[in-house]
This record gives structure tokens, sequence and C-alpha cells, in this order.
């Protein structure tokens, strides 16, 4: 019997791949409701996502999509949305490939030309910061303008605080030394697969997942100690004491680490060093936004708001727009009241678009694992035979990156358990 800890997306997917395996397990979850950060609810008759807005339709999702009998309630953006960024006024295109890059107005042509020089530039270097590799590779100009923002506003961060190897290594292992010359090598432009969501937004997913595992899950049933107990574990949760042959932890870092610190002397101080970035999101009304996915900021434009999503274009989600601001370059934002959220959101997201939004629907608060310098703590962290992290903070954040690591997990937890029976043999 598996014991997992925290009934999150990445707890419901670890589960997922246990059933599928027949090996029984038990799901705890602290909370009434499923799902951990991927929630949606209806305002005023508008679906409002506070975690992930999308995901994309790769052979992954688009199985479990399968497998939970959810086609019917997939919602894919129309094909050729773009992506925008506001700079120096007004938004402005992100070109989708090397050719649109050249044509567009983006950046200016010394920009440009720095970019066709990248192929003359050395690999990463060895704890090289993601600003400082982006700079030496494609110029200040571009990272300024859309490196930066577009991969920073993936974990709220800043990239001058994040390093190479941790959080660019599986793509440059994919391309090699020279991304223009790996872009070049796929056709020179970057078509991705089409975003989803479903009709009554992401939760849908781990809702689907719930169903399928509720005999297996325990809600309203927090854990709150872990102790290793001859060959297998005894988990303390509201309800009594648990055995179990292996346990799971998918919990953010604050729980995951005051779990881990009764097993692993000095773990829970080292999750415990890890950062997440504060953020406002704020759901906005408001027509006639340009067609596209959503637009980012560049840095240096002065402004709170990070990007903003067109639900509204996206999933017809009529006039409905979520914006983010705060993160790891402007914490102090998310400290405000909400009112002075939804009034700062308004006002730069018409300084942006030129649309003056009608209206405010909610305004909330998340936290971003920050994949920063503070995620060194993890190295050499081991884990005692029979324990398993399984969370966005410790592996591939996203929902193809928590299908991919949920099978990983489960392949270690079927391994461990054929090792122990031939031990018992």
């Amino acid at each position: 019997m598996i014991g997992v800890v925290g009934g999150g997306l990445s707890g419901l997917l670890v589960g997922l791949e246990l059933e599928r395996r027949g090996i029984p397990f038990t799901i705890f979850e602290a909370s009434p409701s499923l799902g951990g950060v991927v929630r949606s609810r209806r305002v005023e008759g508008r679906v409002l996502d506070y975690g992930p807005q999308r995901t994309r339709m790769i052979g992954p999702v688009r199985a479990l999509i399968d497998e939970l009998d959810l086609g019917e309630r997939v919602r894919l953006a129309p094909p050729g949305l773009g992506l925008h960024v506001y700079r120096k006024g007004r938004l402005r295109a992100v070109p989708m490939g090397l050719g649109a890059l050249l044509r567009s107005d983006v950046v200016g042509p010394a920009a440009k030309l720095r970019v066709l020089l990248e192929p003359l530039t050395r690999g990463a270097r060895p704890d090289e910061r993601v600003s400082d590799y982006f700079i030496r590779k494609f110029g200040l100009d571009l990272y300024l303008t859309l490196l930066g923002p577009f991969f920073g506003g993936l974990y709220a961060a800043d990239p001058a605080r994040m390093e190479v190897d941790r959080v660019l290594a599986p793509l440059l292992d994919r391309v090699g030394r020279s991304l223009v010359l790996g872009l070049v090598r796929r056709g020179g432009a970057v078509s991705p697969p089409p975003a989803c969501s479903f009709d009554e937004g992401m939760a849908v997913l781990p809702r689907a997942l719930g169903h399928r595992l509720a005999p297996s899950i325990r809600s309203s049933d927090g854990v709150h100690a872990l102790h290793p107990e001859g060959a297998g574990w005894t988990l303390e949760s509201d309800s009594g004491r648990h055995r179990f042959d292996q346990v799971v932890v998918t919990v953010p870092p604050a729980p995951a680490g005051r779990l881990l610190e009764t097993s692993v002397p000095g773990a829970g101080d080292r999750v415990g060093r890890l950062s997440c970035n504060p953020v406002a999101v704020v759901h906005l009304l408001a027509s006639g936004t340009p067609r596209g996915m959503g637009f980012q900021v560049a840095f240096g434009e002065g402004l709170a708001l990070r990007g903003v999503t067109f639900n509204d274009a996206m999933f017809a989600r009529t006039g409905l727009h979520t914006a983010y601001l705060g993160g790891a370059a402007r914490p102090e934002v998310v400290e405000a009241t909400d009112a002075d959220i939804a009034d700062r959101a308004v006002r730069e997201f018409a300084l942006a678009t030129g649309i003056e939004p009608a209206g405010v629907l909610d305004v909330t608060r998340v936290a971003i694992p920050g994949w920063d310098l503070a995620w060194r703590a993890l190295d050499g962290l081991a884990l005692p035979d029979g324990l398993h992290l399984c969370a966005n903070w410790e592996s591939r954040p996203g929902i193809p990156g928590r299908i991919a690591r949920a099978v990983e997990v489960a392949d270690a937890v079927v391994a461990r358990l054929g090792s122990a029976s031939r031990v018992a043999r």
C-alpha cells in the first residue's frame, strides 16, 4: 500500500499511475476540495481560473483527456493566435520564427543582427545565470523585450536569479549549443501545439481525476507527521495513524519541509529555503482587445503588471481577461488591498491596450515556485528508500511536466516494490 500526501494535480496523477499498475494507494488531502492550485469557479456567469489558464494539447495531455472521457468538454484555442509584448507605449506582435523576427518592429536592426550572430557564441557555462546566458547569446535588447519577460513570466521570477543548469538544461539538451541553428533545423519557426482548456475551466481535470480515484481519496484529512517504521512508513493524519510501504509527498514546500524533517534530518530547513513568488491575479472585463493569447510586459516599462491572458479570444469567455501583477520584481504590489490592486490592474491594462476595462470580477493572490538561486538548497538532497517527491517545486512545472513526473515516480515505486519482494524471498 502506497500513501500519497496531497490531493493536488501531482498527487492525483500519481494516484492514476499507481491505479494503472494495479498498486493500492491512499491519497490524503487536507482541504475538502481537490486540485491544489488548479482552481476554477463561476463569477457572474463567467468561468474564472485561478491557477493555470490553459495547457497545450500535446500527446500525454491528449491521452489523459481521452482516458478520462473529457473530449467533449475540451475548448481549443483558435489556430493562429499569437502573443504580444508591451514595449515603448504599445502592444507589438511577438515573432514566432526567425524570418518573422527580422520583419517585425519588436526590436531594432542592431538587435536583429545580434540574433543572427548567435550561432557564433559558445554554449551555456557552468552555473551561468539565465539572464547572463540570454544577453550573451542574443544581446540586451532582445532579452529585455522578449526573452526575459516571457521566460521569467513562467515563474513570476527574475532570470538574473535563475541558473541555466537548473531550468534550461532540458531545452539545451535537445537543441544543442545554438538555439538559432536548432530553430533553423526545425524550419525556422515555432509552431506550438494548440492551447486548450475545458468548458468549466482547468479544474475540470482534477475533478475528473478525483471522481475516477474517489475510493482511494481521503479529503479533509491532512497529514501532519511522517515517520519511518521498520521497512515502511507511518503517516499521522487528522484521522489517526496509517502504515504504508512507501510514501509520495506532493504538497508545497512549507508543509513538505515539515514532514520531511521528521525522517530526513536537515531536509525541512533545506526545503524551507525555497522561495515562492507572490502574484496578484485580477480577472477583468473588457471588450475589443487584440486577437491573441495575451501579452507580457517588457522589462523596464515601470509597470506592476507582468502580463495578461486574453481568455475572451482563446476560449470565447466573453470580455474576460486575467491580469497578473507583482512577482519577484514587484512583490510589494501583492501586499496592497484588493481595491488598490484592482485599481492598478485597470489603469495599467488600459495603458497597455488602449481599452478601459468595464469592471473587475475578482482579485486573488497566488505563490509560484521561483526556481531561483534558493533551489541550490536541494542539491545533494537524498531521501530514504521508499520516500518520493512529486511536486512543481522539485521537478518540471506545468501540466505536461506533472504528467511526466507522475510516471517517473510510479515507476520508482514499482522498482522499489520489486526490490523489496526479492529481498523478502
